[in-house]
């Protein structure tokens, strides 16, 4: 496996190795000790979490006022654009947001640690996207910042977007509260 440290250095983009033939692949996914090695991170992950989104449809971006939870996030099918955005308020970085583009075809993980904001983008016809977590989820903590917020002013790959319009959001990413009015610890 190989680690590069996005422009927030922290978050880590992580790409396997494959191994494939005629029968199809292999790779291993997850390796805890390897995961140390490379990220210099210690963490055990408690959940998993799985989800089906269909084009244009986007979640986040998402954070939790307790038990903020690290996410190691990788894609089974389909792309999607991730993106991590630092609400550390000591941080040198807060309010900066990194992208990266996941899909099934490159096998690449992103991992995202705890004190950021996460949401992700389908741009394939569907997507299923697995993470895993650092804590349990807590819905009475959880909190999210608007997508499109021009204080963060995030590239989402408009140009990219082959379904036009505007994201599918759920009512409680539509409901959002702007990064500078936000409940961020």
């Amino acid at each position: 496996m190989h680690a590069q440290p996005l422009s927030i250095r922290d978050v880590i983009l992580l790409t396997p190795e494959v191994h494939g033939d005629e029968r199809g692949f292999f790779m291993e996914s997850f390796n805890q000790r390897d995961f140390e090695a490379l990220t210099g991170v210690s963490t055990t992950f408690v959940q998993d979490n799985h989800s089906r989104s269909r084009q244009g449809v986007l979640r986040g971006l998402h954070y939790q006022v307790q038990r903020p939870q690290g996410k190691l996030v990788r894609v089974l099918a389909g792309e999607i654009l991730d993106v991590a955005v630092d609400i550390r308020r000591d941080s040198a970085t807060f309010g900066q947001w990194v992208s990266a583009r996941l899909s099934a075809i490159t096998h690449q993980q992103l991992w995202v640690p705890e004190g950021f904001a996460h949401g992700f983008l389908v741009l394939s016809e569907q997507a299923e996207v697995l993470y895993k977590t650092t804590d349990y989820y807590a819905p009475r903590g959880e909190r999210a910042i608007r997508w499109d917020d021009p204080a963060l002013a995030i590239d989402w790959q408009r140009a990219d977007w082959s379904w036009g319009g505007e994201p599918t959001l759920s009512t409680k990413d539509r409901l959002a509260a702007d990064f500078h009015t936000s409940e961020i610890n």
